[in-house]
């Protein structure tokens, strides 16, 4: 994509200038000015670029719409934001998101993707369910301890302990909300709560006061308000925000409307509540029907100004609507919406593979924004018309969100500083220590394989630094098999300070790995799932490897493994999987 950088350049005071106010902000990073010359000459310059650009701006008091250039905007001024002109982002990836099969984090697994999401602008992070159990409490107060500029949000069943546990879990946060519900519909107070309809107000208007004991921003929500009574619905509303609800949410619990249908049903709601004008509206919808993103979306046009969200639409059963597809409409179709989100849309690729990567859900290659077919032409005439005009087949330009079309593929000879900057442009922020140990491990990678993709560092820097305490560490493994399917496997793990070996026999190299781990460790794990993919491109590529293992019929644990050699890689996963378990045991 060319770039008018000379406008770039111009709006920070020419090259010298520039390059001074780098040196000033960033002295080990800083681009000279013999690099900025060359930004011109070719008219592009790598994503990290952009964003440490963008950095610097908003150092100097002059925040710079990073949008606005890559749109070629008539002004690269931030636009300010106002309630009514703006779209609050609500993700709740580490809640809703969590429920989905399978999908469990580990504490240091939320914080990460809690730091990723600030990073991206998101407004408001349901860091999890405090009361649900001693994990999420301490999960939520990790996050609530770290994060400093969005809100750190808990859910709460309209209970006075749910509510009160999710109080304390927020409280070290800055900015901090409760968010309590109560399901609302015939069907829910009948068979669930065995409930009346006033007993369930009574309940929703003592949750909210309870909550603002411990903060002004209180979140109301009406479970399976598609299937209430509107009339209900409008009583119940009123009643949470004479109590002090600050957020009313309007979900599609079960996913089961339409879009021309939600939109008339937020109408009627917002305009039957006497007092809504005091609140911000939300939706949040699920994807049972394919519909979430759509009824998300008329749910904005009907007058809500925040969207519940996850990365990659996770959630339970068919999903939630997907934070990435909702922005990216909003920001495509501006001239539709007219509205604005704070959200950095070059942070969307890198948030994607980071929750991708943490739960072992891939990416389905179709899905849109951030899918591997996102940006890619099969047909002729396609092809033809993108080499020509690329808005002839695309309606966005893939630098938009995060895909770094100045791409550099790293090899054994690349040093620290194209390293550095590589890590820069996926999105990391690690220590000097963290980058030293990342780069010792891509040194020993880029022995064993011709190239290392941009795929192959986010999931090294993965693989290394996110998960459970590494109590089992993989550091020898010899497999054999024959054609009929035996095989033989010895392996030497560390255990803290001890090293162990042992060897076992299985139905193939796979299942006699796993089998001489469980004789080290004395824990035996039932496989429940087993996944092999490469990473990036070539003979040579790196095999990552997903399980899903049960220990003790407690669940299932996912766990990663990633090496150049799949049964190595195997290993690693399996391995990852019972310290993960062991972690959760202390």
């Amino acid at each position: 994509m060319q770039l008018d950088i000379d406008r770039l350049v111009a709006y920070f005071g020419g090259v010298n200038a520039l390059a001074e106010a780098l040196k000033q902000h960033d002295p080990e990073n800083a681009a000279t000015t013999a690099a900025i010359y060359k930004w011109r000459t070719r008219g592009s310059l790598p994503l990290a670029q952009l964003q440490k650009l963008t950095a610097l701006a908003e150092a100097q008091g002059r925040p710079l719409d990073l949008n606005a250039f890559l749109q070629k905007n008539e002004s690269l001024e931030r636009t300010e934001m106002t309630q009514t002109n703006r779209v609050i982002i609500f993700d709740t990836t580490m809640r809703d998101g969590e429920q989905s099969p399978g999908a469990s984090m580990t504490k240091e697994e939320k914080i990460r993707i809690a730091r990723q999401l600030e990073k991206m602008g998101v407004d408001v992070i349901e860091a999890g369910f405090a009361a649900a159990s001693p994990g999420d409490f301490e999960s939520v107060n990790a996050i609530a301890k770290i994060i400093t500029n969005a809100t750190v949000c808990s859910l709460a069943r309209a209970v006075e302990n749910d509510v009160r546990k999710a109080g304390e879990a927020v409280s070290p946060a800055p900015k901090k909300r409760i968010h309590t519900f109560i399901a609302t519909s015939p069907i829910h107070m009948e068979y669930k709560l065995k409930m009346k309809p006033q007993q369930v107000i009574d309940a929703a208007v003592k949750a909210v006061k309870i909550a603002k004991e411990y903060t002004d921003d209180v979140e109301f929500s009406a479970e399976d308000a598609v299937r209430s009574d509107l009339d209900f619905l409008a009583k119940i509303f009123t009643a949470v925000i004479d109590a002090g609800a600050t957020t009313i949410n309007i979900p599609d619990t079960v996913g089961y409307s339409v879009p021309s249908a939600w939109y008339e049903r937020i109408s009627s709601i917002i305009r039957s509540v006497p007092n809504g004008g005091k609140v911000v509206w939300s939706t949040h919808c699920h994807n049972d029907l394919g519909m979430a993103v759509a009824n998300s979306l008329a749910a904005i046009q009907a007058g809500v100004r925040q969207v519940e969200c996850t990365i990659n639409g996770l959630g339970e059963r068919a999903g939630n609507a997907s934070l990435e597809e909702i922005v990216m409409a909003l920001k495509v179709r501006h001239d539709l919406f007219g509205l604005e989100t704070g959200i950095d849309t070059t942070q969307i690729v890198p948030a994607s593979k980071l929750v991708s990567s943490i739960t072992g859900y891939p990416v389905q290659p179709n899905k849109a924004i951030v899918g591997a077919n996102a940006f890619a032409h099969e047909s002729g005439i396609h092809q033809d018309g993108v080499l020509k005009h690329k808005e002839t087949y695309e309606i966005m330009h893939a630098e938009d969100i995060g895909l770094d079309k100045n791409s550099l593929v790293l090899g054994k000879h690349s040093g620290r500083h194209a390293f550095k900057d590589k890590l820069v442009s996926l999105g990391y922020e690690l220590s000097n220590e963290q980058i030293e140990i990342a780069f010792n491990k891509f040194k020993a990678l880029a022995d064993s394989k011709k190239d290392v993709f941009d795929e192959d560092i986010r999931e090294l820097v993965n693989d290394e630094f996110v998960g459970a305490e590494k109590t089992y560490e993989v550091l020898v493994l010899s497999s054999n098999s024959c054609n009929k399917g035996h095989a033989s496997t010895a392996l030497t793990l560390r255990y803290k300070d001890e090293i162990l070996s042992d060897s076992a026999l299985g139905n193939g190299g796979v299942d006699a790995i796993f089998k001489a781990i469980d004789r080290i460790s004395g824990i035996s794990g039932s496989l429940k799932e087993y996944q092999v993919k490469a990473v990036s491109q070539g003979k040579d590529a790196l095999a990552k490897v997903t399980v899903k293992v049960e220990f003790a019929g407690e669940g299932a644990i996912i766990g990663r493994g990633l090496d150049v050699d799949t049964m190595l890689a195997s290993a690693k996963a399996y391995v990852a999987a019972l310290n993960t378990y062991l972690d959760a045991k202390r």
